[in-house]
Formats: C-alpha cells, structure tokens, sequence
C-alpha cells in the first residue's frame, strides 16, 4: 500500500523541496524559470548593526480573521536598489491546535490573536537588510506574515464556530486576503530591471514593448562601465518556518499562479516536513494529531483533488512532516504521551543527553528520512541542505542563517547554500553526515519539554 506521503506528492504538481534531519531546511520551486546567472556571489563578511524594527500592518477583511475575530496582520520593509521589484515573504509558524481547547489558549496569544502582537518585530536571518548577514536578499522587499488561524493558513470553515465561545477557522481566507493587499502593494508589479552599469547602480525599468537589441547597450555617461550590462528580473520567493514551512508547501503553486508575469518565484521550507512514523510506543501520534486539527479546521476543502478515502490528516498535512531534530524528537518519535516514565525527557531537551541507544533509533530514523525523500534527490532544480545539528528554524535566526556561528556543510552555510540554488550558480544537494560529526553545529539545549493537548 503506498505511503500518505507518496500518494499525496503524486497528486500536486507544485514542485516543492525536501528537508531533513535537524533544523533541515528545504528550499523548492513552483514552475521554474530560468534566469540569467550573472549575479555577484555572496559576501563572504558578516555585519553587527542592530536589527531593523518593522511596525505591524493589519488587514480589515471581514472574511479573514483570527482565530479569536481580530484582523490578521504582516510586517512590510520595502526593499532598496537593485532589490526593490524583488519580493520575500515569510510565513510565521508556531505549531497547530488540535482541538477546542487548545485553541483557546491559542486565541490569548499572539499565535490566534493579533490583539497580542507585538506592534515591531526585528527583522533578522533571511528577512534582514543587512548584506553581510543576508547577503542575497538583503535589498529586497520583505514581508513577515504573522500566523494567528492555528492550522497553517489551510482553515476553511465559513461560519463562526460556538464552543462555549466563538471560534474563527478561516486561514485559507487569511492567506487571501493577505496576499491581495500585497498585490496591491507592488507584488504583482512584475517588471524586468535593466542594469546598464551595475557598480554605477543605475537601473532602468523596460517593459516587453520596448526591448530591442539596443536595449543592451550601455549610454554614453555608462561607457566606463566595469561589467557588461545585464537584465535583472523580478523575483518573488515565498518561505515559511516550522508551521509556516508547511504553509509554505499548502501555498507554494497559489504563489506562483498570482505572478504569472514574474519570471522567477520559488519557494523555501525551513523546518516544515514531518515523517509519518511509529513512535516509541507504536502509535503515530503526528497522524492522530494532524487528523484532529484537519477535521477541525475542515482541511479537506483545501485539496479537492485527493482520495475521498484518505484520512483528514493525511490530505496536505502528515506528508509533509519536518524532520527538525528538535521537534521530531519530541513530536513524532517520543512524544510525551508515549514515554509514561520519562526515559526520553532529557534526550527531548538536550540531543546531548540521548542515551546511545537512543541515538541508534534517531539515527534509524534519520535513515528512513532520507530514504523517503530519495526519488527528489535527482530532480533538477530542487535544493536541500539537510545538516544534522539540534536547532529549530535556521532560516529566522541571525546566528544559525549566515554568521561565524552558523551550521556549514561542504563550507557553506543555510544562506550561501540558499543563494545558490535560487540563483542557479551550482546544484545544491547538501546532506550533512549523522550526528555528532558536525564540528560547526549550533545546538541548543530546550528549557522545557513540549506539552502535548
């Protein structure tokens, strides 16, 4: 019988990534473009400058809500330069809720609230707009979509749900409505950008009309040019961490199909594939769980096109399981329900703990992982860089993306490694070797275990 996880990459034609094992963080395309390769390669310096604070947007529609009725809401810094016709838009994550219960807590936080946002966010990782720590992205247009419906923006009950108190399941129209006051922003602007002298920074926008062969020759107050002229394209790059890097995989053909004019859009998954596996008591929590928040939120409508006879989790949601070795711990393969007497607590907290024995489990279930995802290991023009270090969201942090700290495979760190696969300068197949062999590894230690609901 085939697995939910192939059945369900069979059906979707959007061409998504992989990650895997630790902090994995993929990177995948949605109908890819190609592009010219002459972009400069990423800076090899780091910056120390404090983060630049992003005040909040929010978007009246009285369609889209938190899951508590507040207006849902996104971070907007323009981007600069060469970079301002090139969009990033990150999806926040933060988990899910399964049941009533579980999202009342969620409706007295930021995470189904925006009454409990903060009204500035920093804007670090791969949304800063420093070149030394961002280096490929710094200059572009960056948006943070701040989470609130509690099922990775896939919701798409219409009516107001009473259960003692109201409940608003709407993240599919979250995602709508975000995605429309971007558009009216400068997203859908898709132009070509022609850059006659690049050290010059002068950049001409040329419309399709207008192209001709002696659209690529340099005027005279350019002649001194270092670098020969070029067009730059717009670009739009959809990512998401944890919950989000699910959304992001939910959304990434969306994405594409609301810039069909932009010759480049891609989509990054940071910490967003769960494996469907046994525990180790024999059950598949990550299923049930899934299955709880999908018949809750009813997931299915999402997915028109899979098997009536799939299981609510199973449509869009337990395929794509992250592999974070600091979530799978404690969500997929010892979750606390399945360990009564604590013998993994220390492990689920501190990877340094982890018994040998059970770090031959986790190694087996490394194997299984990478066994699962080994038909897109040979597929052109998808990417993933799969390190085997003990952290969460690498992508949304300035120490693990691109600083002296960070994580490296074959040299290269999430950034530079991010930076060539979307702009094509190499293929970008980075599989780190099993843990602890990594020297460069950024571990964290969890102050307290997750509790399940």
């Amino acid at each position: 019988m085939p697995s939910p996880f192939s059945a369900l990459w069979r059906r979707r034609a959007a061409a998504l990534a992989l990650a895997l094992l630790a902090t994995a963080l993929l990177f995948t395309l949605s109908r890819y473009a190609a592009v010219s390769s002459d972009f400069p390669p990423p800076s090899p310096t780091y910056g120390h400058r404090l983060p630049t604070l992003v005040d909040l947007t929010l978007v009246y529609d009285r369609d889209a809500l938190c899951l508590d009725g507040t207006p849902p809401g996104y971070h907007f810094l323009p981007g600069f330069g060469q970079g301002s016709h090139s969009w990033i838009l990150h999806l926040e994550g933060g988990s899910w809720c399964r049941n009533f219960k579980s999202c009342a807590r969620r409706k007295k936080s930021n995470l189904g609230s925006s009454a409990h946002m903060d009204s500035r966010v920093e804007f670090v990782g791969i949304l800063s707009d420093d070149e030394s720590q961002n280096p490929d992205f710094y200059n572009w247009n960056k948006v943070r979509i701040r989470y609130c419906d509690g099922a990775s923006f896939s919701g798409t009950v219409q009516d107001e749900v009473k259960n003692g108190t109201g409940f608003f399941f709407r993240g599919q129209r979250i995602w709508e409505a975000v995605m429309a006051d971007l558009l009216s922003k400068g997203l859908s602007r898709a132009k070509q950008v022609y850059c006659a002298c690049c050290n010059q920074a002068s950049v001409h926008p040329l419309h399709s009309s207008s192209m001709s062969m002696n659209s690529t020759v340099p005027s005279s107050r350019h002649r001194h040019c270092f670098r020969p002229a070029i067009r730059l394209q717009h670009h739009a790059f959809l990512t998401g961490c944890s919950a989000g890097g699910l959304s992001t995989y939910i959304h990434c053909d969306d994405f594409r199909a609301l810039l069909p004019k932009t010759p480049m859009v891609k989509c990054l998954a940071d910490g967003g594939f769960f494996l469907d596996v046994e525990d180790i008591s024999g059950r598949r929590y990550m299923r049930a769980f899934y299955n709880d928040v999908a018949r809750l939120q009813d997931v299915r409508k999402k997915f028109p096109r899979c098997s009536s006879d799939m299981e609510p989790g199973q449509i869009g949601m337990s395929p794509l399981l992250f592999p974070d070795f600091t979530l799978q711990v404690e969500h997929v393969l010892s979750p606390e329900g399945s360990d009564p007497q604590n013998l993994w607590r220390n492990c689920r907290m501190d990877i340094t703990k982890c018994t040998t024995k059970q770090l031959e489990i986790l190694q087996g279930f490394r194997k299984a992982l990478l066994d699962a995802i080994n038909e897109f290991k040979n597929r052109r023009g998808w990417g993933m860089f799969i390190d085997s270090c003990f952290i969460h969201c690498q992508s949304m942090k300035a120490i693990t993306w691109h600083s002296p700290s960070a994580a490296r495979i074959n040299n290269k760190t999430a950034a530079e490694a991010v930076g060539d696969w979307f702009f094509d300068r190499r293929e970008v197949k980075e599989i780190d070797c099993e843990y602890p062999c990594n020297p460069t590894c950024y571990n964290v230690a969890l102050d307290e275990p997750y509790k399940q609901d």
